[in-house]
């Protein structure tokens, strides 16, 4: 037993090593193809880090998800390029930070053909690919000339009827059946053809059934508030609705991996379970701060990686395109542009818990246009660096407001009474911070939302995961500031981020929005400038 159990581990090093004695354009010998992984992603769409049974969580249900975790690698350091959704999926299918892909690294824009994708490089080198649910969105990829979503093929066909009594449980949950998505997309595949897969779940994305949580049985008193919002039933609530839509999305995962057993393919599935970025709430989602950026990731492969571990090393979407390509034997440089993510495959390989590789000190994010929020269109830009125990973060337009504009101004001209702050997703949350914003125990947690920041912030997260207290300023940390402050601008000068080595810093302002535009009242700031 513990022979066989010896080679099992062993088999990704020996995959490896026969890959690397092939010429490696997709021509491999049959044999070698059949011993190359199946890949299936699952993503959830805005899902912060702490809401799996397997981070211990007690009120959000997840056994798809800890059975991942159980049987491979429950990663503690999970931190997506962005906060966004748009942006945070290309760099998983490119391996290249935002700032590094145009247009393809913003939302609503365009996706340009020049920035292939891992799994266009698989399909060609004989895997059977294809996505269901939300892919690499939202993007107009048809405008560049795409016949298909980034991710790949769409399997999208089969849904819920409206009797069906095991269909979605609230009103805000997608139709969409995935896990028979999934099978008509396995059905389609050669019998010995690898696959890859995306399972894009639009859950627990907005809007909400509201109330619907509290409907299926879940108790408002075990709702976990982060400190970031303050602690009422409205609240609370509002994360029970967001917790049965993660639970779906996790119901799912368990139909699918259950079929891929039955079908005997699930011993050589690398299976990555994770979310685009964080929570849709104040202070979460489109910022830079842990519960913005700070991801679930957990990996399991039963022919390939030791099971029941937990890594501490700072991990980044960016990583998964070479791990994969790496694992299928394919050379990114055959197609793809450079790669700024760094393979996993030494962690995966290793009987290691804690830290692994050392030489992982830190990974980085980025934010720039997500809702159309701002007079003109503005975004706010901002760049991250996050080491296991700070984060730091660069608010490059500090004059602007981080959860766009207090007010809009409708199709009459005239300003719309009430609040905008359309970077923040419209929720019962955001409305009661509103709502009490002058009652003094809310008064600070609305500001720190929606009130402008500091061009400079700097956390220490282990102590402050809810990134309330910033150390900027404080004496003690000035060391620790200079510190990061160079490695970020370094790492952002050596990946040509256009905001510190462009011709035009502001370029990301001008790529085009193809999605509704909302007007808002000219800034005091912008006195000299022009509307586009």
């Amino acid at each position: 037993m513990k022979l066989i159990l010896t080679i099992r581990r062993l088999l990704p090093v020996v995959v490896l090593l026969l890959f690397s004695a092939c010429d490696r354009t997709g021509d491999q010998a049959a044999g070698l193809k059949s011993s190359r992984p199946n890949i299936l992603i699952a993503i959830s769409d805005d899902q912060s880090f702490p809401h799996c049974g397997a981070y211990g969580s007690e009120w959000v249900n997840t056994p798809a998800f800890d059975k991942i975790a159980e049987e491979g690698i429950l990663f503690m350091n999970c931190i997506a390029p962005s906060p966004g959704c748009a942006p945070s999926r290309s760099s998983l299918l490119t391996g290249r930070y935002p700032w590094q892909n145009e247009q393809a690294g913003q939302h609503q824009s365009e996706y340009p053909m020049k920035f292939v994708t891992f799994p266009d490089l698989l399909e060609k080198s004989g895997y059977h690919i294809g996505y269901t649910g939300k892919g690499c969105d939202p993007f107009n990829w048809k405008i560049s000339g795409r016949t298909r979503n980034p991710a790949g093929p769409a399997y999208n066909d089969v849904r819920y009827g409206e009797d069906s009594p095991d269909g979605p449980p609230a009103s805000g949950i997608s139709g969409n059946n995935y896990a028979e998505n999934f099978k008509a997309f396995y059905e389609g595949k050669d019998p010995d053809q690898p696959f890859f897969f995306w399972y894009g779940s639009t859950e627990p994305h907005r809007v909400y059934e509201q109330n619907s949580g509290i409907r299926l049985g879940l108790n408002t008193a075990d709702a976990l508030v982060p400190d970031f919002l303050p602690d009422a039933d409205t609240i609370r609530n509002d994360l029970l609705d967001y917790a049965i839509e993660i639970e779906w999305f996790d119901r799912h995962l368990h139909h699918i991996l259950d079929y891929l057993e039955e079908k005997g393919e699930l011993e050589n599935t690398l299976v990555i379970v994770t979310s685009d970025n964080g929570m849709p709430f104040p202070r979460a989602k489109a910022n830079a701060y842990e519960y913005g950026i700070h991801l679930p990731l957990a990996m399991a492969w039963p022919a390939g990686i030791y099971s029941g571990r937990r890594v501490e090393d700072p991990v980044s979407f960016v990583d998964f395109a070479p791990t994969i390509l790496e694992l299928a034997g394919v050379d990114p440089d055959k197609g793809m542009l450079p790669i700024s993510g760094k393979s996993l495959l030494n962690i995966l390989a290793s009987r290691k818990q804690g830290v692994v590789d050392r030489s992982r000190e830190a990974v980085y994010s980025s934010r720039e246009r997500h809702s159309s929020s701002r007079w003109n269109n503005l975004g706010y830009p901002q760049r991250a660096i996050r080491t296991p125990d700070y984060l730091y973060i660069l608010n490059l337009k500090p004059e602007r407001w981080p959860a766009g504009a207090p007010q809009r101004i409708d199709e009459n001209g005239r300003l719309e009474p009430g609040m905008a702050f359309h970077d923040i997703d419209g929720s019962p949350s955001l409305q009661y911070l509103y709502d009490h914003r002058t009652n003094n125990r809310v008064k600070v947690l609305f500001e720190q939302s929606t009130a402008r920041r500091p061009a400079v912030e700097l956390y220490r997260i282990r102590k402050d995961p809810y990134c309330l207290v910033n150390l900027a300023e404080d004496g003690q940390y000035q060391d620790i500031r200079e510190d990061l402050h160079l490695k970020l601008m370094d790492f952002l000068v050596k990946t040509e981020d256009p905001r510190l080595v462009g011709e035009d810093p502001d370029i990301f302002e001008s790529y085009k929005r193809y999605a509704g535009i909302r007007n808002f009242p000219k800034p005091d700031w912008a006195n000299g400038e022009t509307e586009n």
